[in-house]
């Protein structure tokens, strides 16, 4: 069995999570700077992600929900997780962005993977706290595969990493096969293969024998 795993924000959807949440509440401006920052590896994620979290404080729950139902899987990915999960490989998300999001954005395409390792935002009183929780945090993405993998029992020359940002390279450093989905700058020396289309990682994936 092989084991695809997938990084969300900026490859399996065109959606910034924290961006649209800032829609919300006026910084959205912010959000991306400090993003932007991180994915090239100017600033830590934890360090950004919690930057970001902290200016959503006292967003509106209802406010919330109505970014994350914003958030949509780009052009061909929901067709590639179905052929995946046809095919027999474990599917998966390692995401810095947040559950709800993720959730969202695959019950709108009736699709689903078999694993999804996300942050959250917690609420009280029916607003965000500004504070943000979940494995992806101070943990990466390497650890998150590699304990993935020894848990369905697939060898790590048998996974595939699909990312584009900084927060991405620890996964994409330690899988079997590391794939950049149009990476930044700092990803691209580290990616066996660059792809810029779902349809394009599909026949990559296809040509690996995976499909």
């Amino acid at each position: 069995m092989t084991l695809v795993a997938f990084d969300f924000d900026g490859t399996l959807s065109d959606s910034e999570m924290t961006v649209l949440l800032g829609d919300q509440y006026d910084v959205a401006d912010q959000m991306e700077s400090i993003t932007e920052r991180a994915m090239n590896d100017e600033i830590d994620y934890a360090t950004s992600l919690r930057e970001r979290a902290a200016l959503l404080e006292d967003l509106p729950e209802d406010r919330a929900a109505a970014a994350f139902e914003q958030v949509y899987l780009r052009d061909g990915a929901a067709d590639l997780i179905r052929d995946l999960n046809d095919a027999g490989v474990h599917t998966a998300i390692l995401t810095g962005g947040f559950e709800r999001g993720v959730a969202a954005a695959l019950d709108r395409e009736n699709v689903s993977v078999d694993t999804i390792v996300a942050n959250r935002l917690p609420i009280e009183d029916g607003h965000l706290t500004g504070d943000v929780e979940g494995p992806l945090i101070e943990g990466t993405k390497d650890t998150a595969l590699e304990n993935l993998a020894e848990e369905v029992g697939v060898d790590m020359d048998d996974t595939v990493a699909v990312g584009d940002g900084a927060n991405d390279l620890p996964m994409l450093k330690v899988a079997g096969t590391p794939v950049g989905f149009v990476p930044k700058d700092a990803v691209r020396p580290h990616c066996q293969v660059v792809v810029a289309t779902m349809d394009r990682l599909g026949a990559v994936l296809e040509d690996d024998g995976v499909l």
